[in-house]
């Protein structure tokens, strides 16, 4: 089996035919998918040896389990949040849908397509749940494949839903009901210094505000003007949230830009920080300034960069040094692979009373993270280099790099620099 897998990762051979490429990735696919369910099956033996090993030490029942999924997603490279779900779903399948969890094991099923049917039964009894993993997952009597196996993930999710308001329409009533609850505005970054907005609405509330924005633009387009349907609505919704309703006016809503004085004063181009987004051109940071009320903090002391109030001997950091940690880790926490928002400010390694709290034994976390670190077994110190290193019980080691928020540019190479790394290149490639 491992010099089969070790073939495929291997790489199709030179010269293979159209049909055998295709083969190829395939038989990928399913060695991906069967990789998904033991990775699942794995994530199950270790939150029972985890908990085994709490409750041997003496840890009480409510903290068994801490720290499971972030180790999870350490390994997997993903957020601690994506690896408690990773690990919500693992003991799902293996313990409520066995059907769906041999697809998968099968190579017929990947992990996503197991996350919808997971999701759309999540309502229901475990005997109703079970139902829908035999009517969708189970092979036939004659060996035939499972209905899910050929269905689109579209098709996947209807039919789910459609089993599983035939068997509990009372359930999935009140889950509509109450997943009013969950109704929030995000944003995330996109290319060229622009931003998705994005709100979870219950429906009715969803379509009338988009119903809004439409007629917005219509009115818009019979009055003459000029930008397209898109640019109103997108217009028209910033105007009437911020209050900016005449051109030209502006909204008094705060946006933290950080930049470093030279970007700021005299034409440098090191890329600016806004709060949220992340990095922008420094030249679109200064038109931005130039566009608003600016109230501008200085975070350094000199050009040598001494900053100010970097360290304490306070349990808890003071506002300035947790606002600059912030702004130094970029408002993201400093866990590999997390890309959470920075929630806490907290030690690197264990604050005693006689110690510092200081910039370099301080991190910016999010909740998850934060309260992982503290689970039995759990280890993190400060690198030399202003790296963060944590230690897992298992005794895994992480390496979560220094910041390079502030990190000066290199020097422009010279023509000539440019032409000796052109030859070493050539050079290397010839080799």
């Amino acid at each position: 089996m491992y010099e089969t897998i070790e073939r495929l990762l291997a790489g199709p051979p030179a010269g293979a035919s159209e049909g055998e490429l295709v083969d190829w990735i395939a038989r990928l696919e399913e060695v991906k998918c069967t990789a998904e369910a033991v990775q699942a099956e794995a994530a199950v033996r270790v939150e029972e040896a985890v908990r085994a090993r709490q409750t041997e030490a003496g840890v009480p029942a409510r903290k068994l389990g801490e720290g499971v999924a972030s180790q999870i997603a350490l390994a997997r490279r993903v957020s601690p949040e994506r690896g408690a779900k990773l690990l919500g779903l693992a003991k799902i399948l293996i313990a409520e849908m066995p059907h769906t969890f041999a697809l998968m094991k099968a190579g017929l099923f990947s992990q996503w397509q197991a996350t919808i049917l997971a999701r759309e039964t999540a309502c229901l009894s475990l005997e109703d749940r079970r139902v829908i993993d035999f009517e969708l997952c189970a092979t036939g009597p004659g060996g035939e494949l499972a209905k899910a196996v050929s269905m689109g993930l579209r098709q996947l999710e209807n039919a789910a839903k459609k089993l599983a308001i035939t068997l509990d329409q009372e359930s999935v009533v009140a889950r509509a009901a109450n997943a009013e609850k969950d109704r929030r505005v995000s944003l995330r970054p996109a290319p060229d210094t622009m931003t998705w907005l994005g709100s979870l609405l219950p429906v009715k509330d969803g379509v009338a505000v988009f119903a809004a924005l439409d007629q917005a633009a219509k009115t818009a387009a019979a009055a003459g003007d000029e930008r397209t349907r898109g640019q109103v609505m997108a217009d028209t919704l910033v105007d009437r949230v911020t209050g900016r309703r005449e051109a030209g006016s502006k909204p008094r809503i705060e946006v933290k830009i950080v930049m470093t004085a030279d970007s700021l004063a005299n034409d440098a181009d090191q890329p600016a920080m806004v709060k949220g987004y992340g990095p922008v051109p420094a030249a679109w940071a200064r038109d931005a300034l130039a566009d608003a009320e600016v109230f501008v903090r200085r975070l350094f002391t000199d050009p040598a960069g001494h900053l100010v109030a970097m360290e304490s001997h306070s349990r808890k950091a003071p506002e300035g040094l947790a606002e600059f940690i912030t702004t130094r880790d970029g408002g993201i926490c400093r866990t590999n692979g997390c890309d959470a928002p920075i929630r806490n400010i907290d030690h690197v390694e264990p604050h005693a009373d006689d110690g510092e709290t200081s910039a370099e034994n301080l991190q910016g976390l999010c909740e998850r993270c934060n309260q992982a670190k503290e689970a039995l077994g759990w280890r993190a110190r400060p690198g030399p280099d202003g790296s963060i290193i944590t230690i897992t019980p298992t005794g895994h080691t992480y390496v979560s790099p220094p910041p390079d928020t502030w990190a000066p540019d290199p020097p422009p190479l010279s023509r000539a620099e440019f032409g000796l790394r052109d030859v070493l290149l050539d050079h290397t490639l010839a080799a």
